[in-house]
Protein backbone atom coordinates (compact mmCIF):
# COMPACT_ATOMS: atom_id res chain seq x y z
CA UNK A 1 0.00 0.00 0.00
CA UNK A 2 1.49 3.40 -1.03
CA UNK A 3 0.03 6.84 -0.59
CA UNK A 4 0.66 9.71 -3.05
CA UNK A 5 -0.50 12.97 -2.93
CA UNK A 6 -2.16 14.05 -6.56
CA UNK A 7 -3.81 16.43 -8.65
CA UNK A 8 -4.50 20.39 -7.70
CA UNK A 9 -1.87 20.29 -4.51
CA UNK A 10 0.81 19.35 -6.20
CA UNK A 11 0.40 22.06 -9.13
CA UNK A 12 -0.73 24.63 -6.91
CA UNK A 13 2.81 24.00 -4.95
CA UNK A 14 4.80 23.51 -8.27
CA UNK A 15 3.36 27.19 -9.28
CA UNK A 16 3.79 28.45 -5.84
CA UNK A 17 0.18 29.07 -5.16
CA UNK A 18 -1.11 28.39 -1.47
CA UNK A 19 -2.24 24.95 -1.59
CA UNK A 20 -6.12 24.84 -0.41
CA UNK A 21 -7.80 21.24 -0.56
CA UNK A 22 -5.25 18.24 -0.44
CA UNK A 23 -6.18 15.05 -2.83
CA UNK A 24 -4.19 11.42 -2.23
CA UNK A 25 -4.93 8.37 -3.83
CA UNK A 26 -4.14 4.68 -2.64
CA UNK A 27 -1.78 2.30 -4.77
CA UNK A 28 -1.70 -1.12 -3.53
CA UNK A 29 -4.85 -1.15 -1.77
CA UNK A 30 -8.81 -2.34 -1.52
CA UNK A 31 -11.62 -1.07 0.46
CA UNK A 32 -11.75 -3.75 3.16
CA UNK A 33 -7.93 -2.52 3.78
CA UNK A 34 -9.15 0.69 4.29
CA UNK A 35 -11.49 0.55 6.43
CA UNK A 36 -9.36 -2.07 8.97
CA UNK A 37 -7.38 1.35 9.15
CA UNK A 38 -9.82 3.18 10.47
CA UNK A 39 -11.09 5.19 7.08
CA UNK A 40 -14.46 6.13 6.44
CA UNK A 41 -16.59 5.31 3.06
CA UNK A 42 -17.73 8.15 1.54
CA UNK A 43 -17.73 7.47 -2.18
CA UNK A 44 -20.89 6.33 -4.13
CA UNK A 45 -19.77 5.54 -7.67
CA UNK A 46 -16.30 4.30 -6.72
CA UNK A 47 -14.53 3.83 -3.01
CA UNK A 48 -13.32 7.33 -1.67
CA UNK A 49 -12.34 7.34 1.85
CA UNK A 50 -12.11 9.99 4.50
CA UNK A 51 -8.89 10.04 6.99
CA UNK A 52 -10.12 9.31 10.84
CA UNK A 53 -7.91 12.17 11.49
CA UNK A 54 -7.88 14.81 9.17
CA UNK A 55 -10.92 13.84 7.36
CA UNK A 56 -9.25 14.38 3.84
CA UNK A 57 -10.28 12.25 0.84
CA UNK A 58 -8.52 9.13 0.05
CA UNK A 59 -9.42 7.53 -3.14
CA UNK A 60 -8.39 4.21 -4.25
CA UNK A 61 -6.53 3.96 -7.63
CA UNK A 62 -8.61 3.37 -10.54
CA UNK A 63 -9.41 3.58 -14.10
CA UNK A 64 -12.63 4.26 -16.17
CA UNK A 65 -14.14 2.99 -19.06
CA UNK A 66 -16.63 5.40 -21.48
CA UNK A 67 -20.53 3.54 -21.40
CA UNK A 68 -22.69 6.37 -22.24
CA UNK A 69 -23.11 10.60 -23.31
CA UNK A 70 -22.83 12.72 -20.74
CA UNK A 71 -20.26 13.03 -17.65
CA UNK A 72 -22.65 10.36 -15.91
CA UNK A 73 -21.58 7.48 -18.41
CA UNK A 74 -18.67 6.13 -16.75
CA UNK A 75 -17.89 2.25 -15.20
CA UNK A 76 -15.41 2.49 -12.83
CA UNK A 77 -12.77 0.07 -11.60
CA UNK A 78 -10.73 0.26 -8.74
CA UNK A 79 -8.15 -2.75 -7.60
CA UNK A 80 -4.69 -3.29 -5.72
CA UNK A 81 -3.25 -4.28 -9.27
CA UNK A 82 -3.93 -0.32 -10.79
CA UNK A 83 -0.67 1.28 -10.78
CA UNK A 84 -0.42 4.87 -10.28
CA UNK A 85 0.24 5.90 -14.23
CA UNK A 86 -2.95 4.24 -14.86
CA UNK A 87 -4.61 6.25 -12.33
CA UNK A 88 -3.03 9.68 -13.72
CA UNK A 89 -3.89 8.99 -17.29
CA UNK A 90 -7.61 9.15 -16.68
CA UNK A 91 -7.06 12.95 -15.37
CA UNK A 92 -8.19 16.01 -17.88
CA UNK A 93 -4.83 17.87 -17.89
CA UNK A 94 -1.12 17.59 -17.93
CA UNK A 95 -1.10 20.26 -15.16
CA UNK A 96 -3.50 17.82 -13.02
CA UNK A 97 -2.08 14.36 -13.83
CA UNK A 98 1.28 15.03 -11.21
CA UNK A 99 1.78 13.19 -7.71
CA UNK A 100 4.11 13.08 -4.90
CA UNK A 101 4.77 10.25 -2.96
CA UNK A 102 5.50 10.49 0.81
CA UNK A 103 8.96 11.96 0.68
CA UNK A 104 7.61 14.66 -1.80
CA UNK A 105 9.50 13.04 -4.70
CA UNK A 106 7.16 14.36 -8.00
CA UNK A 107 6.02 11.78 -10.01
CA UNK A 108 5.11 13.42 -13.50
CA UNK A 109 4.26 10.45 -16.56
CA UNK A 110 2.48 13.16 -18.75
CA UNK A 111 4.85 16.71 -18.81
CA UNK A 112 2.43 18.27 -16.39
CA UNK A 113 5.59 20.33 -14.89
CA UNK A 114 6.47 21.37 -18.15
CA UNK A 115 3.20 22.47 -19.18
CA UNK A 116 2.62 24.05 -16.26
CA UNK A 117 5.61 25.91 -15.74
CA UNK A 118 4.75 27.42 -19.78
CA UNK A 119 1.54 28.20 -19.15
CA UNK A 120 -0.30 25.77 -21.38
CA UNK A 121 -3.29 23.52 -20.79
CA UNK A 122 -3.16 20.14 -22.59
CA UNK A 123 -4.93 17.47 -22.13
CA UNK A 124 -3.21 13.93 -21.03
CA UNK A 125 -5.31 11.66 -23.54
CA UNK A 126 -7.75 10.86 -25.76
CA UNK A 127 -9.93 10.20 -22.78
CA UNK A 128 -10.47 13.88 -22.41
CA UNK A 129 -13.47 13.51 -25.40
CA UNK A 130 -15.60 11.20 -23.04
CA UNK A 131 -16.46 13.80 -20.54
CA UNK A 132 -17.80 16.97 -21.57
CA UNK A 133 -17.56 18.65 -18.12
CA UNK A 134 -13.77 18.72 -18.88
CA UNK A 135 -14.42 21.70 -21.30
CA UNK A 136 -16.17 23.53 -18.78
CA UNK A 137 -13.19 23.04 -16.58
CA UNK A 138 -10.22 23.28 -19.05
CA UNK A 139 -11.97 27.55 -19.52
CA UNK A 140 -12.20 27.69 -15.60
CA UNK A 141 -8.32 27.19 -15.27
CA UNK A 142 -7.84 29.28 -18.09
CA UNK A 143 -9.54 31.87 -16.28
CA UNK A 144 -7.71 31.19 -12.85
CA UNK A 145 -4.12 30.76 -14.32
CA UNK A 146 -4.09 32.58 -17.39
CA UNK A 147 -2.88 29.83 -19.58
CA UNK A 148 -3.43 29.47 -23.31
CA UNK A 149 -4.57 26.36 -24.72
CA UNK A 150 -2.40 23.65 -26.75
CA UNK A 151 -3.55 23.47 -30.54
CA UNK A 152 -4.31 20.12 -30.39
CA UNK A 153 -6.41 20.52 -27.01
CA UNK A 154 -8.60 22.93 -28.61
CA UNK A 155 -8.92 21.05 -31.80
CA UNK A 156 -9.69 17.82 -29.47
CA UNK A 157 -12.71 20.41 -27.68
CA UNK A 158 -14.63 21.45 -31.19
CA UNK A 159 -14.78 17.76 -32.34
CA UNK A 160 -16.10 17.07 -29.10
CA UNK A 161 -18.82 20.31 -29.63
CA UNK A 162 -19.70 19.06 -33.28
CA UNK A 163 -20.19 15.21 -32.08
CA UNK A 164 -22.61 17.04 -29.41
CA UNK A 165 -20.91 15.70 -26.19
CA UNK A 166 -21.52 19.21 -24.81
CA UNK A 167 -25.45 19.13 -25.46
CA UNK A 168 -25.11 16.27 -22.79
CA UNK A 169 -24.48 18.81 -19.84
CA UNK A 170 -26.78 19.39 -17.16
CA UNK A 171 -27.86 22.98 -16.25
CA UNK A 172 -26.60 22.46 -12.71
CA UNK A 173 -22.87 21.66 -13.59
CA UNK A 174 -23.13 23.97 -16.48
CA UNK A 175 -24.04 26.86 -13.55
CA UNK A 176 -21.35 25.56 -11.21
CA UNK A 177 -18.83 25.42 -13.36
CA UNK A 178 -19.57 29.04 -14.82
CA UNK A 179 -20.05 30.39 -11.18
CA UNK A 180 -16.86 28.99 -10.01
CA UNK A 181 -15.32 30.80 -13.49
CA UNK A 182 -16.51 33.98 -12.26
CA UNK A 183 -15.04 33.98 -9.29
CA UNK A 184 -11.80 33.68 -10.96
CA UNK A 185 -9.36 36.50 -11.37
CA UNK A 186 -10.20 36.79 -15.51
CA UNK A 187 -13.33 35.26 -16.23
CA UNK A 188 -13.45 36.37 -19.43
CA UNK A 189 -11.12 33.87 -20.23
CA UNK A 190 -13.45 31.26 -19.54
CA UNK A 191 -16.05 32.22 -22.13
CA UNK A 192 -13.80 33.35 -24.89
CA UNK A 193 -12.53 29.75 -24.57
CA UNK A 194 -16.00 28.21 -24.56
CA UNK A 195 -16.73 30.43 -27.75
CA UNK A 196 -13.35 29.75 -30.06
CA UNK A 197 -14.27 25.95 -29.36
CA UNK A 198 -17.68 26.55 -30.15
CA UNK A 199 -18.91 25.05 -26.83
CA UNK A 200 -20.52 29.05 -25.66
CA UNK A 201 -23.40 28.87 -28.63
CA UNK A 202 -24.46 25.61 -27.45
CA UNK A 203 -24.51 25.99 -23.48
CA UNK A 204 -25.11 29.92 -23.66
CA UNK A 205 -26.65 31.21 -26.44
CA UNK A 206 -27.79 34.10 -25.20
CA UNK A 207 -23.48 35.69 -23.88
CA UNK A 208 -22.25 34.36 -27.11
CA UNK A 209 -25.32 36.04 -29.81
CA UNK A 210 -23.35 39.32 -28.39
CA UNK A 211 -20.41 39.04 -29.62
CA UNK A 212 -20.39 40.70 -33.14
CA UNK A 213 -23.19 43.16 -32.08
CA UNK A 214 -22.18 46.64 -33.07
CA UNK A 215 -22.29 50.02 -30.46
CA UNK A 216 -21.95 53.51 -30.56
CA UNK A 217 -18.35 54.25 -30.77
CA UNK A 218 -18.23 57.29 -28.27
CA UNK A 219 -20.39 55.24 -25.71
CA UNK A 220 -18.04 52.18 -26.11
CA UNK A 221 -14.64 52.89 -28.34
CA UNK A 222 -14.75 48.74 -28.58
CA UNK A 223 -17.28 48.72 -30.51
CA UNK A 224 -18.47 45.21 -30.00
CA UNK A 225 -20.71 44.01 -27.36
CA UNK A 226 -19.18 40.90 -26.28
CA UNK A 227 -15.43 42.62 -25.83
CA UNK A 228 -17.81 44.89 -23.88
CA UNK A 229 -19.39 42.70 -21.87
CA UNK A 230 -16.12 40.68 -20.93
CA UNK A 231 -14.18 43.56 -19.96
CA UNK A 232 -17.37 44.27 -17.66
CA UNK A 233 -17.17 41.03 -15.75
CA UNK A 234 -12.82 41.21 -15.37
CA UNK A 235 -13.02 44.94 -14.28
CA UNK A 236 -16.03 43.49 -11.71
CA UNK A 237 -13.37 40.71 -10.66
CA UNK A 238 -11.13 43.78 -9.96
CA UNK A 239 -13.18 44.86 -8.09
CA UNK A 240 -13.57 41.84 -6.15
CA UNK A 241 -17.25 41.77 -6.44
CA UNK A 242 -19.71 38.97 -5.18
CA UNK A 243 -20.84 36.33 -7.51
CA UNK A 244 -24.80 38.05 -8.44
CA UNK A 245 -23.01 41.14 -9.11
CA UNK A 246 -20.51 39.25 -11.60
CA UNK A 247 -23.43 37.82 -12.87
CA UNK A 248 -25.19 40.91 -13.14
CA UNK A 249 -22.46 42.25 -15.43
CA UNK A 250 -22.52 39.25 -17.18
CA UNK A 251 -25.81 39.64 -18.37
CA UNK A 252 -26.96 43.42 -17.92
CA UNK A 253 -26.38 44.01 -22.16
CA UNK A 254 -28.39 41.04 -23.37
CA UNK A 255 -30.71 43.08 -24.90
CA UNK A 256 -28.53 44.15 -27.20
CA UNK A 257 -28.02 41.05 -29.16
CA UNK A 258 -32.41 41.80 -30.01
CA UNK A 259 -31.97 45.30 -31.49
CA UNK A 260 -33.39 45.41 -34.80
CA UNK A 261 -30.51 45.70 -37.69
CA UNK A 262 -32.39 49.05 -38.51
CA UNK A 263 -31.30 50.85 -36.00
CA UNK A 264 -27.78 49.51 -35.18
CA UNK A 265 -25.57 50.51 -33.32
CA UNK A 266 -28.04 52.31 -31.32
CA UNK A 267 -29.54 50.28 -28.37
CA UNK A 268 -32.94 52.09 -27.36
CA UNK A 269 -35.02 49.98 -25.26
CA UNK A 270 -32.14 47.62 -24.19
CA UNK A 271 -32.60 47.05 -21.26
CA UNK A 272 -36.57 45.69 -21.54
CA UNK A 273 -35.48 43.27 -24.42
CA UNK A 274 -33.11 41.81 -21.92
CA UNK A 275 -35.39 41.03 -19.14
CA UNK A 276 -36.51 37.94 -21.17
CA UNK A 277 -33.33 36.70 -22.51
CA UNK A 278 -31.52 37.00 -18.99
CA UNK A 279 -34.66 34.91 -17.27
CA UNK A 280 -34.80 32.16 -19.57
CA UNK A 281 -31.37 31.58 -19.21
CA UNK A 282 -31.85 31.72 -15.24
CA UNK A 283 -34.51 29.13 -15.50
CA UNK A 284 -32.52 26.81 -17.98
CA UNK A 285 -29.56 26.64 -15.86
CA UNK A 286 -31.23 27.38 -12.26
CA UNK A 287 -29.72 30.12 -11.30
CA UNK A 288 -30.15 31.06 -8.01
CA UNK A 289 -32.30 33.53 -6.74
CA UNK A 290 -30.45 36.19 -5.51
CA UNK A 291 -28.26 36.05 -8.81
CA UNK A 292 -31.23 36.06 -10.76
CA UNK A 293 -32.86 38.89 -8.76
CA UNK A 294 -30.15 41.06 -9.06
CA UNK A 295 -29.53 40.60 -12.63
CA UNK A 296 -32.78 41.25 -13.55
CA UNK A 297 -32.74 44.85 -11.78
CA UNK A 298 -29.25 45.53 -13.40
CA UNK A 299 -30.70 44.73 -16.71
CA UNK A 300 -33.73 46.89 -16.29
CA UNK A 301 -32.14 50.07 -14.11
CA UNK A 302 -28.25 50.35 -15.20
CA UNK A 303 -28.56 53.18 -17.69
CA UNK A 304 -30.27 55.05 -15.09
CA UNK A 305 -27.38 54.53 -12.54
CA UNK A 306 -24.97 55.96 -15.36
CA UNK A 307 -28.08 59.18 -15.45
CA UNK A 308 -28.12 59.91 -11.56
CA UNK A 309 -26.99 63.71 -11.83
CA UNK A 310 -29.58 64.20 -14.54
CA UNK A 311 -32.74 62.82 -12.32
CA UNK A 312 -35.22 64.28 -10.67
CA UNK A 313 -36.20 63.85 -6.89
CA UNK A 314 -38.98 62.03 -7.59
CA UNK A 315 -37.95 59.81 -10.47
CA UNK A 316 -34.61 58.70 -8.06
CA UNK A 317 -37.63 58.22 -5.49
CA UNK A 318 -39.33 56.22 -8.57
CA UNK A 319 -35.92 53.65 -9.25
CA UNK A 320 -35.41 53.16 -5.60
CA UNK A 321 -39.65 51.89 -5.81
CA UNK A 322 -38.63 49.96 -8.89
CA UNK A 323 -35.73 48.04 -7.87
CA UNK A 324 -36.73 47.45 -4.10
CA UNK A 325 -34.13 49.56 -2.79
CA UNK A 326 -35.94 50.62 0.61
CA UNK A 327 -36.37 47.01 1.04
CA UNK A 328 -33.26 45.69 -0.13
CA UNK A 329 -30.79 48.33 0.45
CA UNK A 330 -27.56 45.65 -0.07
CA UNK A 331 -29.18 44.32 -3.14
CA UNK A 332 -29.03 47.83 -4.64
CA UNK A 333 -25.57 49.04 -3.28
CA UNK A 334 -24.40 45.90 -5.48
CA UNK A 335 -26.58 47.21 -8.59
CA UNK A 336 -24.55 50.45 -8.34
CA UNK A 337 -21.00 48.32 -8.08
CA UNK A 338 -22.32 46.37 -11.14
CA UNK A 339 -22.87 49.42 -13.11
CA UNK A 340 -19.60 50.66 -12.32
CA UNK A 341 -18.17 48.08 -13.93
CA UNK A 342 -20.22 48.80 -16.46
CA UNK A 343 -19.31 52.43 -17.09
CA UNK A 344 -15.34 51.25 -16.59
CA UNK A 345 -15.62 48.15 -18.67
CA UNK A 346 -15.09 50.26 -21.78
CA UNK A 347 -12.06 51.19 -23.82
CA UNK A 348 -10.36 53.91 -22.43
CA UNK A 349 -12.46 54.41 -19.69
CA UNK A 350 -10.78 51.96 -17.38
CA UNK A 351 -10.11 54.82 -14.95
CA UNK A 352 -12.76 56.96 -14.90
CA UNK A 353 -14.35 58.75 -12.11
CA UNK A 354 -18.07 57.28 -11.83
CA UNK A 355 -19.70 59.35 -8.80
CA UNK A 356 -23.00 58.39 -9.84
CA UNK A 357 -22.80 55.33 -7.69
CA UNK A 358 -21.65 57.52 -4.68
CA UNK A 359 -24.35 60.00 -5.21
CA UNK A 360 -27.39 57.45 -5.63
CA UNK A 361 -25.77 55.62 -2.41
CA UNK A 362 -26.19 58.84 -0.54
CA UNK A 363 -29.58 59.45 -1.86
CA UNK A 364 -30.85 56.20 -0.77
CA UNK A 365 -29.86 56.81 3.17
CA UNK A 366 -31.03 59.91 3.15
CA UNK A 367 -34.64 58.25 1.73
CA UNK A 368 -34.15 55.41 4.34
CA UNK A 369 -33.84 58.13 7.33
CA UNK A 370 -37.58 59.20 6.95
CA UNK A 371 -39.38 58.34 9.65
CA UNK A 372 -42.62 56.69 7.88
CA UNK A 373 -44.18 55.65 11.69
CA UNK A 374 -43.94 59.50 12.55
CA UNK A 375 -45.61 60.86 9.46
CA UNK A 376 -48.30 58.00 9.72
CA UNK A 377 -48.77 59.37 13.28
CA UNK A 378 -49.30 62.66 12.45
CA UNK A 379 -51.36 62.34 9.41
CA UNK A 380 -55.36 63.24 10.11
CA UNK A 381 -56.28 61.39 6.89
CA UNK A 382 -54.97 58.27 6.59
CA UNK A 383 -55.69 57.57 3.02
CA UNK A 384 -52.93 60.25 2.52
CA UNK A 385 -50.03 58.36 4.48
CA UNK A 386 -48.50 57.17 1.44
CA UNK A 387 -48.07 60.35 -0.48
CA UNK A 388 -46.73 62.15 2.82
CA UNK A 389 -44.01 59.55 3.12
CA UNK A 390 -43.20 60.10 -0.75
CA UNK A 391 -43.30 63.50 -0.45
CA UNK A 392 -41.00 63.53 2.86
CA UNK A 393 -38.47 61.04 0.79
CA UNK A 394 -38.64 63.28 -2.36
CA UNK A 395 -37.59 66.30 0.24
CA UNK A 396 -35.02 63.78 1.90
CA UNK A 397 -33.40 63.52 -1.33
CA UNK A 398 -33.43 66.83 -3.08
CA UNK A 399 -31.84 67.52 0.21
CA UNK A 400 -29.07 65.10 0.11
CA UNK A 401 -28.92 66.25 -3.34
CA UNK A 402 -28.03 69.75 -2.72
CA UNK A 403 -25.51 68.95 -0.16
CA UNK A 404 -23.33 66.46 -2.93
CA UNK A 405 -23.53 69.69 -5.05
CA UNK A 406 -25.77 68.41 -7.79
CA UNK A 407 -28.03 70.85 -9.57
CA UNK A 408 -31.58 71.53 -8.31
CA UNK A 409 -34.12 69.53 -10.74
CA UNK A 410 -37.78 70.40 -10.88
CA UNK A 411 -39.97 67.37 -9.13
Amino acid sequence: MKIYIVGGAVRDRLLGLPVKDRDWVVVGANPQTMLDKGFKPVGKDFPVFLHPRTHEEYALARTERKTGKGYHGFAFHAAEDVTLEEDLARRDLTINAMAEDEDGVLIDPYNGRQDALDGILRHVGEAFAEDPVRVLRLARFAARFGFSVAPETMALMRDMVDQGEVDALVAERVWQEMARALMEAQPSRFFLILRECGALARILPEVDALFGVPQRADYHPEIDTGDHVMRVIDTAAAMSLPLPARFAALTHDLGKALTPADVLPRHIGHEARGERPLLAMCERLRVPADCRDLARITTLHHTKVHCAGEMKSSTILRLFRDTDALRRPERFRLMLAASVADARGRLHFEQTPYPQADWLAAMLDAALQVDAGTIAAACEDKRHIPEAVDAARVRAIADARQQLGLAAKAQ
